[in-house]
């Protein structure tokens, strides 16, 4: 078990850390929390649990997932840890040269060109049939429920809402954008805090998800809605590529840092980002979290790591340097020896070649989940499916479009994705799930989560509450406003390029569940930058 204390909150969030028997559900909307706790409750488990929060989180918070997106999970069942990765291709009929001819000199944010096929949906049938407990109808009843029925605006999702209608509205001038203002703006304006806002269209979409098993969304109307509106827009998906689609169960990968292990889905995840780092830093001992030489060298390692990142995550299929590689001892050492007393513009090394929703879940059986999915940018592309309520990601814009790159847009490809789970182990025992989401912050939260709890022994709601700092590029960080003013003048003296922000939701958003492996009582922190709560029993 983690050595923590429960009563000590240097950066109060004026909550405790929670802590119950029976099962325990942390996500950043309630309502989703509450309704996976329901499904506990009725005699589901953790995996249940999690598919039930996943899917009402893409009815009660929109601005950040829907059944358009992709999904990554780390499941613990029956002593054995699984990752599945549910992301999808690029169109079988895109191309590098295709986007080019079409005068971009770089993948578009918006419209129907970076729309990749969605994973969310497979991966909800794909956890729930391989170690559900209960039927696929009856895990998706609460996010059908709210989607029918509606529900009130929270804080934190009627700003972000707010947002996303400006950006729109400037944005998404044609007829192909139609449909999203259609559905998320019905009366010409984001729905405010504390309005009902519904969709009918998302809530008969997840019922026939939920009676057809997803083959109604892969196979069948949702299939034939892709093909008619991407051959009128000018697009690339078709219905094929969602029939030839399919979830992957996937073998974890992991460092051990001060003997624990931490894990992370392989590449085209990030979170092979997060590894390198914790990699390079178990070399180095720290005995205070609020000192200069431990944010500095945190700092230096993410950068390092970041950029070889950049440069060789793809596809894992496509990928030129290998995993163990990139992962040794030999080439974190290398990497350390390049952090010095001052901060470093970083470039990859060579090594030896060979806007997200997060939520946690866990059940009195020691089952557990870390789930994330996304639509990447906020709503994602912009573009709805007409009658379905089905927001589309806009993953694609990850890919490049220099073909000497690395993660170079190809038919039928995965793209460097920024969404991770994360997941902690020490020996063969469980310790937890735990994620902070955020585009390509997640890794960089990743990192001061683990720091936090396994080298400053911060409870799980402390490691949660702490100021954040975040690496954008070159020498440039920014930092929360909360952050200590003196470190942020000493960081700006050793040439970090300080950036002091009021925006705290470009820090990510994190989850974390621990479980004690005597006891089994859980123990969980919840993010304090939004909406979210912890529902337990």
């Amino acid at each position: 078990m983690l050595n923590f204390d429960s009563l000590n909150y240097p950066y109060s969030s004026r909550r405790n850390v929670t802590i119950s028997k029976k099962g325990m559900v942390a996500t950043s909307q309630p309502l989703a929390a509450n309704a996976g706790l329901e499904i506990l409750k009725q005699g589901g488990n953790a995996i249940d649990a999690a598919v039930c929060t996943a899917a009402c989180l893409t009815v009660v918070e929109p601005t950040s997932n829907g059944i358009g997106g992709d999904a990554f999970s780390l499941v613990w069942h029956n002593g054995k840890l699984h990752g599945l990765n549910s992301s999808g291709q690029a169109p079988q009929d895109i191309s590098r040269e295709k986007v080019v001819e079409r005068g971009y000199e770089k993948m578009p944010t918006l419209g129907p060109l970076p729309v990749t096929v969605p994973g969310a949906p497979a991966a909800w049938v794909e956890m729930n049939e391989k170690f559900g407990k209960l039927s696929l109808e009856k895990v998706l009843a609460p996010a059908i429920r709210y989607a029918l029925e509606g529900y009130p605006i929270t804080p934190t999702l009627g700003e972000n809402w707010d947002r996303a209608f400006k950006k729109y509205s400037k944005e998404c001038k044609g007829e192909e954008f139609s449909e999203w203002f259609k559905i998320f703006a019905p009366n010409k304006r984001a729905p405010r805090i504390g309005e009902m806002w519904s969709s009918k269209d998302h809530g008969e979409t997840l019922r026939k998800i939920a009676e057809t098993k997803g083959e109604h969304f892969y196979k069948g109307e949702i299939a034939e809605k892709v093909d008619h509106y991407f051959k009128k827009y000018n697009g690339y998906l078709k219905g094929e590529d969602l029939e030839q689609f399919s979830s992957q169960w996937v073998d974890p990968i992991s460092v051990n840092y001060r003997g624990y292990d931490i894990w992370e889905i392989p590449p085209n995840g990030q979170g092979l980002v997060a590894l390198m780092a914790l990699n390079i830093l178990k070399q180095e001992e720290f005995s205070s979290k609020e000192a200069l030489d431990t944010y500095h060298k945190q700092i230096e390692a993410l950068k390092l790591a970041f950029v070889d990142g950049q440069k060789y995550i793809t596809d894992l299929e496509h990928m030129k340097v290998s995993l163990d590689d990139l992962l040794s001892d030999t080439y974190a050492k290398e990497r350390l020896n390049q952090i010095g007393d001052t901060a470093i513009t970083p470039e990859p090394g060579k090594p030896d070649q060979g806007g997200t929703v997060y939520l946690a879940t866990a059940d009195e059986e020691g089952n557990m989940v870390s789930f994330i999915q996304s639509n990447y940018m906020g709503f994602g592309s912009g573009v709805v499916l007409p009658g379905t309520g089905v927001s589309l990601q806009n993953r694609g814009h990850s890919f490049s479009l220099d073909k000497d790159h690395y993660n170079v847009l190809e038919p039928g490809k995965r793209t460097y994705h920024t969404i991770i789970p994360g997941f902690m182990t020490k020996g063969d025992e469980p310790v937890g799930p735990f994620g902070v989401m955020g585009g390509f912050m997640q890794p960089q939260g990743h990192l001061q989560v683990v720091m936090n709890t396994i080298d400053f022994g911060m409870n799980p709601q402390a490691a949660l509450d702490a100021p954040r700092w975040q690496w954008t590029e070159g020498k440039k960080v920014s930092l929360e406003q909360n952050f200590s003013s003196n470190i942020a003048k000493s960081l700006n003296r050793r040439g970090h390029d300080i950036n002091l922000s009021l925006e705290s939701d470009s820090f990510g958003r994190g989850q974390i569940i621990f479980r004690d492996p005597k006891s089994g009582v859980l123990f969980g922190g919840t993010e304090p930058r939004t909406d979210s709560t912890i529902a337990s029993y």
